[in-house]
């Protein structure tokens, strides 16, 4: 691995301790994410020559909170700064607002931070695409990808949120029950679209692919915090079962492995028993809720010993309840795939033609559309859905995997006997 690969890999994994704790200093997000630029810069020039620190993480929060101190002090030329001791002492970690946090289980940086992204004062859109992009570093573009919006739009968003954080100067503290309920749904999507970006990188993605665990780590932490909720147990579980098939998802040159053709023997059987025991508490409590669903649907994949044994109509039919849950045309595609296994392609076809307009922009859209008119004979027009797919690939693998869609579909048709 090149110095290039590797700074950028510890960069990565270092980047949610190391705003948060700059953010727990400066009690400000933009001087925090500032802060942290910096140290970065700082990281890139020493770094090659001396090597990675032992703690990469707490050597860019102590260079992250030095430059933040200069900064300030820059900026602040006719201002009073603190004593020096309140600004460089280490135990300063420690303030009062840290122990109250402390004391209300609320122990990781992270896990705060989060909840300071998320603060009701702000629309949930920008609650989940300001911690995302802050907290885990996501780029705004594969964000805008998530929400379906353009890169501009995205990135107006998040600019509006966190001047709407300035101006109103939310406080960094332990919020009230009813604080952390209202919380508790923009946390837990923002959870999921970080285990999502790791989830769907391929292992050569090293630094992505580690959101996934992150978003676990994020998961339990949040459960730990809300034990009695079931939507989170549903949440934590329907990670665990999809994590649970990573080994399989890819194979050595980073193309992906469609579930059908997945080797079972290599899922991980101990996360799919933590999943499946996770989901049946959740389901005791007879709340019902998205994640949940989601988690009882990859639960029946987890529970099937092959592709054949898949029961889908118990996936179609959770699918019709989480489109009343949660309606969304994403929903509603992945639905389609069900339908698909039960009814046929021209029935799953039919379903997701009112998609076109919303899903335009969506890789997955195209790609399906693409194989259903594959298995109906429809070649010409599998090949335009697939060319549009390809265009839209999120990452290489997704690329190839419609590349080698096309490919098959010229064979077939060199294939096909003369008319």
């Amino acid at each position: 691995m090149n110095d290039q690969a590797w700074i950028e890999a510890a960069l990565t994994a270092a980047r949610p301790r190391a705003v948060a704790a700059l953010m727990r200093y400066f009690r400000d997000l933009d001087l925090a994410e500032e802060a942290f630029q910096d140290a970065c810069l700082k990281a890139l020039q020493s770094w090659p020559s001396k090597g990675p620190p032992r703690d990469p993480a707490s050597w860019l929060i102590f260079v992250g909170r030095n430059a933040g101190v200069d900064g300030l002090r820059r900026r602040s030329r006719q201002t009073e700064l603190p004593d020096e001791d309140r600004l460089s002492d280490l135990d300063d970690v420690e303030t009062p607002a840290a122990e109250r946090l402390d004391a209300a289980d609320y122990r990781d940086d992270v896990l705060r931070l989060l909840f300071t992204c998320c603060h009701p004062d702000l629309p949930a859109t920008q609650q989940v695409a300001l911690a995302l992009r802050i907290v885990s570093g996501v780029p705004t573009a594969r964000i805008a990808r998530a929400f379906l919006v353009s890169e501009a739009a995205m990135e107006q968003r998040i600019t509006r949120a966190k001047a709407r954080i300035a101006q109103a100067g939310l406080p960094f503290e332990t919020p009230s029950a009813v604080d952390r309920i209202e919380r508790l749904g923009p946390v837990a999507a923002m959870i999921y679209l970080v285990f999502n970006e790791g989830y769907t990188a391929p292992p050569q993605q090293g630094e992505r692919a580690g959101f996934a665990e992150e978003a676990i780590r994020l998961g339990r932490l949040l459960l730990r915090l809300f034990p009695g909720e079931p939507e989170i147990m549903g949440l934590v579980a329907l990670m665990l079962l999809q994590h649970a098939r990573g080994p399989a998802r890819f194979d050595a040159q980073g193309a992906v492995i469609l579930l059908e053709h997945q080797d079972r023997s290599l899922w991980d059987r101990k996360l799919i028993q933590e999943g499946l025991a996770l989901l049946d508490k959740a389901l005791r409590h007879v709340r019902p809720g998205p994640y949940q669903a989601q988690a009882a649907i990859a639960a029946l994949h987890a529970r099937a010993r092959s592709f054949d044994e898949t029961d889908w109509n118990g996936i179609e039919r959770l699918y019709a309840s989480l489109e009343v849950m949660e309606p969304s045309p994403v929903v509603t595609l992945n639905r389609a795939v069900a339908v698909m296994k039960t009814r046929g392609p021209e029935a799953a076809l039919e379903m997701i033609g009112p998609l076109a307009d919303k899903l335009d922009g969506y890789f997955y859209l195209h790609g399906l559309t693409g194989a259903l008119l594959k298995q109906l004979g429809r070649h010409d027009e599998a090949r335009t859905a697939f060319d549009r797919a390809i265009a839209l690939a999120n990452t290489p693998a997704e690329a190839a995997h419609i590349r080698d869609q096309i490919d098959s579909l010229a064979a077939g048709q060199q294939a096909a006997p003369a008319t």
